[in-house]
């Protein structure tokens, strides 16, 4: 660790030149000509305005081109409103030269590549600059950043990159940026007004924090639900650096933050990573101690959740660190703050390029520590892994669909898997029970063995009860993928390896292409792929059925939900017809079953009238004021992304102008809806349901919809034991009101969902579903007229933290279910089973609601 006296003096410098960059734009001593400052390339001081993304985008190429061989670039990606995605890497010119040797030394270090480790390599830092785009400061901050490791007069950065390679990411939310800064730009004062009160402070629905889809792209690295994410974290783990910063920003009377991180720190955060976290703060610390700049640390920023930009790379074997400065997107360019002083966009870029710094000089003085303590990290890994757990069995009986889906993933994660090949009869831990119990392994079983480099993430990823140390957590407590994919899973205490050879799919009985011309074609119906398939067939015109009632046909046993296309309703179709269905089929990666009858050697016949078509629905969703921005992106991602279904996005500002029989659903997502439908307006919407109508409500949607007239959905009364229990209860310490109101919390917990499976809703599914309930949900069954088709009976937690409270209410209670009007249907959703786009196990509840419920 240098001395206060080795370390302050060049920050000194560097803060003064961040400025004087961002006053009065001169130029450094010895600086070559073609080497532009922000102002001078920008045309006006840096943290005076907001930058266009085309902009930075266009300065750091400019940096890049005149940086002395010192710096790179590397496209991966293009958002989804087509803006490009870019990594800027830094090093010696030297080191530039043998880059991909570097790359690849590094993926020796942790087992994932063979031969022989460079005794002294570099340490590789990763620095992800405005992954929410209304945290909109970082992206101006990166071009300070860039020009002092460019600039070859610096020479504090010249010595630091002898031992750091930097990875520099000047945007990872280009689409949610943009929006923040094309409205801020448009509605700005001349002179920018430090008023809270100034429209320039008042960011309109949905703000600029999110990507297209609205979804957060920081609670996306482990899910990698989103474009970005999965282009990114691809790019990430062909590096795997020993240190990644993720920079931010927070409300804007707050000061600055930085590492140590605060609890609950996952169990599998080593003490390693924990020390070094506060090496690197020492080093933030003497900076902004030095510049009187007010910071804290060990905070409201805690270690668990696995999707962070913090968490995900210490999953990895980083030090993953969140830097969050006060501002975000009320902020602009100067802001009045409650203490009466003004936070300009200048100060807050000088916070933001200090620290960037500091992270670099603090890898680049410890980069021998850091590169054998990551080593030793990835060598425990494969030969000593942590927890009870040591093999993970996932039933390969599952969809073939949803388990190419699922070890997609696992090789997205660089998690190894093989199959068990052989039967075997054992004890182990049953996701579906949460007990141990005796077991079978079947061969085609997927086996995922501890004994890997990726291990810390197996074990986080499939832990089927997160050990937390602290209830006050930022996120989600339960996340388990087993859970979430919605698959027969179980965790074996001793080691079991798989076998590399995928088993042979089993024979299907009357495949596709073993009938020249069938009576129909049958498709299971479990999982999204199947939900894609009936999409595509749709969209193409086709007629499709679905079976109410259990069958077998032709040696097969199918159950409710089965899809049956049949020849018949499909004759204008003609030669294409059996083209079309296997094209689709084969698109969507679903199995069909050719039949040569529609006698039924058991329950209903093909033409039963328990057989029913499914309509081809026009659907409309709601965006707009009222409407919480992720719940709508979830939906709107589901239609265009997942299942590729067209809809319909009606804005709030204009609902009342729609005529509503022009659709036949209408989906509420999350949202206050008390501003949204007087009386008036909610009596007009009642008579489109009775209309014949379907409207799906989820989650604040139905809570709006509970207790009013006509809706069957109704809260619970408040439980009368609390009463006669004395008034000591009232005597409470200020100090121990957050962990008080902890308890009627419930932190993204796993819950056994009992189904009526025999209800459209639940087609599908067994008995249960494991939802992810993040509410205390507090509904009675409904009664006459409406199905309760998942309700939370008592004892049917499975994992995460919920509160005593908390947990009292998610006792008898309803969770989702249909009732019937007139000719309609309302289906409520009081959990949310697309929530951030990775619960797979629950995405076939919504395409129930959408396309069977009401036929």
């Amino acid at each position: 660790m240098p001395t206060s006296q080795a370390l302050l003096p060049p920050f000194r410098a560097v803060v003064l030149a961040v400025l004087l960059l961002c006053s009065a734009g001169l130029r450094v001593a010895a600086q070559p000509a073609a080497l532009l400052t922000p102002q001078q390339y920008l045309g006006y001081p840096l943290g005076s305005r907001f930058t266009p993304h085309a902009q930075v985008l266009n300065y750091v190429q400019q940096v890049v081109q005149n940086a002395g061989g010192r710096m790179r670039l590397q496209p991966y990606g293009t958002t989804y409103e087509g803006r490009p995605l870019e990594v800027v890497q830094v090093g010696t010119p030297e080191n530039l030269a043998r880059l991909d040797d570097i790359r690849r030394n590094n993926l020796r270090l942790a087992g994932l590549e063979t031969g022989a480790v460079e005794r002294q390599p570099p340490a590789i830092v990763w620095l992800s600059y405005n992954i929410h785009g209304n945290e909109a400061v970082s992206s101006e901050a990166v071009m300070a950043v860039l020009y002092d490791l460019a600039n070859p007069a610096n020479e504090q950065t010249r010595q630091w990159l002898q031992n750091v390679v930097v990875l520099l990411d000047p945007c990872v939310n280009p689409d949610g940026r943009e929006r923040y800064v094309q409205w801020y730009n448009r509605v700005r004062n001349q002179q920018p007004n430090a008023s809270l009160y100034a429209w320039e402070h008042h960011e309109p629905w949905p703000g600029g924090r999110y990507n297209h889809y609205f979804f957060d792209l920081n609670r996306d690295w482990a899910w990698q639900t989103q474009r970005e994410s999965q282009q990114r974290v691809a790019l990430y783990n062909q590096w795997l650096p020993q240190v990644h910063a993720d920079f931010h920003e927070m409300s804007l009377d707050d000061p600055y933050y930085f590492s140590p991180a605060a609890k609950p720190f996952h169990e599998d955060i080593t003490p390693w990573q924990r020390n070094f976290q506060n090496i690197i703060g020492d080093y933030n610390r003497k900076v902004f101690d030095k510049n009187n700049w007010l910071y804290f640390t060990r905070e409201t920023y805690d270690l668990f959740y696995p999707s962070y930009g913090d968490t995900y790379p210490s999953f990895n074997g980083a030090i993953g660190m969140t830097y969050e400065q006060g501002g975000s997107g009320r902020a602009g360019v100067r802001v009045a703050k409650a203490d009466g002083d003004t936070l300009t966009l200048q100060q807050r870029i000088a916070h933001h390029h200090a620290a960037s710094l500091a992270t670099i000089q603090a890898s680049a003085e410890r980069h021998t520590e850091l590169v054998q303590e990551f080593q030793k990290y990835y060598t425990t890994a494969r030969t000593k892994p942590r927890g009870e757990y040591k093999t993970f069995v996932l039933s390969g009986s599952a969809d073939p669909g949803q388990l190419r889906e699922f070890t997609g993933y696992l090789d997205r994660q660089q998690i190894r898997y093989g199959y068990a090949g052989r039967q075997l009869r054992t004890r182990a831990f049953s996701y579906a029970t949460g007990k141990t119990e005796d077991v079978r392994v079947q061969p085609r079983d997927i086996v995922v063995s501890m004994y890997q480099p990726k291990s810390t993430l197996v074990k986080v990823l499939f832990e089927p009860r997160p050990a937390l140390e602290d209830s006050l957590t930022y996120d989600i407590t339960s996340w388990a993928l087993p859970y979430s994919f919605g698959l027969k899973a179980y965790a074996l205490t001793q080691r079991l390896e798989g076998t590399a050879a995928t088993p042979a799919a089993p024979m299907v009985t009357g495949s596709a292409a073993a009938i020249e011309q069938p009576y129909a074609y049958v498709a299971q119906w479990s999982s999204l792929q199947d939900l894609r398939f009936l999409s595509r067939l749709l969209q193409q015109g086709l007629k499709v059925r679905v079976a109410q009632r259990a069958f077998e046909a032709e040696g097969q046993q199918h159950q409710p939900g089965t899809l049956i296309i049949t020849r018949t309703g499909n004759e204008r179709l003609g030669a294409r017809f059996d083209q079309l269905v296997r094209a689709q089929a084969d698109s969507a990666g679903v199995q069909v079953q050719a039949v040569r009858s529609g006698f039924s050697t058991s329950g209903t016949d093909l033409g039963s009238g328990y057989v029913r078509y499914v309509g081809r629905p026009t659907v409309a969703v709601l965006a707009g004021e009222g409407i919480a921005p992720t719940a709508f992106g979830e939906v709107w991602h589901f239609f265009e992304q997942q299942i590729g279904y067209p809809v319909t996005v009606i804005g709030t500002d204009y609902l009342r102008t729609v005529p509503l029989q022009k659709f036949d659903v209408l989906i509420l997502p999350d949202g206050d809806y008390s501003d949204i439908y007087s009386e008036k307006s909610l009596e007009g919407l009642k008579t489109w349901v009775r209309g014949g109508g379907k409207l799906i409500a989820l989650e604040g949607a139905a809570a709006f919809l509970a207790n009013k007239k006509d809706f069957l959905l109704k809260t619970k009364v408040p439980d009368s034991t609390a009463k006669g229990k004395g008034s000591y209860r009232l005597l409470r310490r200020y100090a121990d009101a957050e962990r008080q109101q902890i308890g009627e919390r419930v932190q993204g917990s796993v819950y056994r969902v009992q189904l009526d499976n025999t209800h459209p809703l639940a087609f599908g599914y067994g008995t249960t579903y494991f939802a992810l309930v993040r509410d205390t949900l507090n509904y009675r069954f409904m009664g006459q007229g409406g199905w309760n088709v998942g309700v939370l009976k008592r004892d049917n937690y499975a994992a995460g933290f919920t509160g005593r409270g908390a947990r009292r209410k998610l006792t008898d209670t309803f969770v989702l279910g249909a009732q019937e009007m007139g000719r309609g249907q309302v289906v409520y959703m009081a959990d949310n089973p697309l929530f951030r786009g990775f619960w797979q196990g629950g995405k076939l509840l919504f395409g129930n609601a959408l396309f069977f419920v009401g036929q």
